[in-house]
């Protein structure tokens, strides 16, 4: 059960790293299957906060088939994530993703390219919603149903609130990709239970 682990420019790292962590010590402790790709446009891709990383795949590189899920991370937009998160090319791969039904977990405003691709239209989703709500105003031009709740769960799609929200939605894409209970296993040896 492969995930496609997306870095955005300007992704934010605590919402990048909590898929890692999640997902890793499912592999690493219970032997899930469950690995993880890193990708972005380019092979090094730089943080909200300028931290760079190096990515496993460029975008170039990825066949919707060969993955399971897609996890997206949000970002900040001064740091120029909108410039990936709106590029045609990410849309794609949104759109790839659904027509195959196959999970897209996202956190924060990660949400705003699911529903700009129109994968949301009809749908109930979330995002950031605090500073006015303006995120969720934002969503609901794409015809989404905005829900004003931390994590909003609509077939395949997974969209949460905000930072806060990040283990909740690995967890959820966790218990997804495995089951409710081998979820419940790595929730608790990490500590959340």
């Amino acid at each position: 059960m492969k995930t496609l682990l997306f870095a955005l420019k300007g992704f934010e790292t605590m919402e990048f790293s909590v898929f890692v962590d999640v997902l890793g010590w499912a592999r690493n402790d219970y032997g899930y299957d469950v690995p993880v790709v890193t990708c972005g446009f380019q092979k090094e891709v730089t943080s909200t906060f300028n931290v760079p990383i190096l990515v496993d795949k460029t975008i170039e590189e990825i066949n919707s088939n060969d993955y399971d899920a897609l996890a997206i991370p949000g970002g900040f937009e001064e740091f120029g994530f909108y410039e990936e998160a709106y590029d045609e090319r990410f849309l794609n791969l949104i759109r790839e993703f659904d027509k195959q039904q196959k999970i897209i977990a996202t956190i924060c405003v990660a949400a705003l390219p699911l529903g700009k691709s129109g994968v949301l239209t009809g749908r109930k989703a979330t995002t950031y919603h605090l500073r006015d709500a303006y995120r969720q105003k934002q969503l609901k031009e794409f015809n989404v149903d905005v829900r004003n709740e931390p994590i909003a769960v609509d077939k395949n799609i997974i969209t949460s609130y905000c930072p806060e929200t990040a283990a909740g939605v690995a967890f959820k894409l966790l218990e997804k990709l495995t089951s409710i209970e081998q979820m419940e296993v790595v929730k608790q040896a990490m500590g959340f239970k």
